[in-house]
């Protein structure tokens, strides 16, 4: 499933969400730059990218695919649902095991009539500082799709926050939370909260590197020291979540090598080791996806 070597653990390869944002920023669909940088953090070890972009996302396998074969990179799909106001109508329409069914039969038979099947369901979201009524329904159809099928379950909080209430619906369901990576815990900048969520078996991901806008890189690498410290070296993992076509280094962004170009230097000159780093990058997806 994935393959030896570095893998980015949420981010979108295509994602349109400029209905809703009002921007065209966000529809990624400048091909050509997405392959070209691709093709770059590949000749820097990167093997596999874990896709997050899900039904009512803009969600576009032909698109994807032409770029993962341009590649040569591994992506890993997925299936579920997001955050509002990003559902689609049936997402209110439907129960919670009907949408579970909508996950269930997309990881068995594939996405859109293509055959290709999830790995993951995710990204699946929380509203900042809420878990609305509708988000609730999405987690709990969520649960009981991860039971039925054990797949890896990835999460979005909104800068950081509800990630213990997530917690909470989806141990109602038994969820395996070695199969589980909070999203975008780094951006809470709170430890105790990590430490909290970490005290559960699940997987924390500081994927929102290089957006220091909403968090500077040199607090992402302290709370990472502090994790790596207290023993949880092998429940972290890395990415960068591109949603922009402003995030791209030829439009002024820093692109997809900023995690190995910098990121990886600023840990190291922090102290963190070599081997803990590997083990964010490399082991703990595996781990994971094992």
């Amino acid at each position: 499933m994935l393959e030896k070597g570095i893998t980015y653990i949420h981010e979108h390869i295509y994602i349109d969400l400029s209905k809703i944002k009002n921007t065209d920023d966000t529809l990624l669909n400048d091909k050509e730059t997405m392959i070209s940088e691709l093709k770059e953090i590949k000749e820097k070890g990167v093997r596999n990218i874990v896709e997050v972009t899900n039904i009512g996302m803009g969600r576009n396998m032909e698109y994807m695919e032409d770029v993962r074969k341009q590649t040569g990179l591994n992506f890993i799909y997925s299936t579920g649902f997001y955050i509002e106001p990003f559902f689609p109508g049936i997402v209110f329409e439907k129960t919670d095991k009907e949408l579970a069914k909508i996950m269930i039969d997309e990881i068995k038979n594939g996405i859109d009539g293509t055959g290709i099947k999830p790995e993951v369901i995710g990204e699946i979201g929380s509203s900042e500082n809420l878990i609305t009524e509708t988000e609730r329904k999405v987690f709990q159809a969520a649960g009981i799709a991860q039971n039925e099928t054990g797949k890896v379950l990835s999460t979005h909080t909104s800068i950081g926050t509800m990630g213990l209430e997530q917690i909470k619906i989806l141990k109602e369901y038994n969820v395996n939370f070695e199969k589980v990576i909070i999203g975008h815990t780094d951006l809470s900048n709170d430890l105790d909260y990590m430490l909290r969520l970490l005290d559960y078996g699940v997987y924390t991901a500081f994927d929102t590197i290089g957006k220091n806008s909403y968090l500077l890189d040199e607090k992402r690498v302290e709370a990472i020291k502090e994790l790596i410290k207290r023993g949880y070296g092998d429940k972290i993992v890395l990415s960068m979540d591109i949603t922009r076509k402003t995030h791209f280094k030829k439009n002024g962004g820093l692109g997809y090598s900023h995690l190995l170009d910098t990121f990886v230097p600023m840990m190291a000159n922090a102290g963190i080791s070599k081997s803990d780093i590997d083990k964010m990058l490399i082991t703990n997806p595996e781990n994971i996806f094992s």
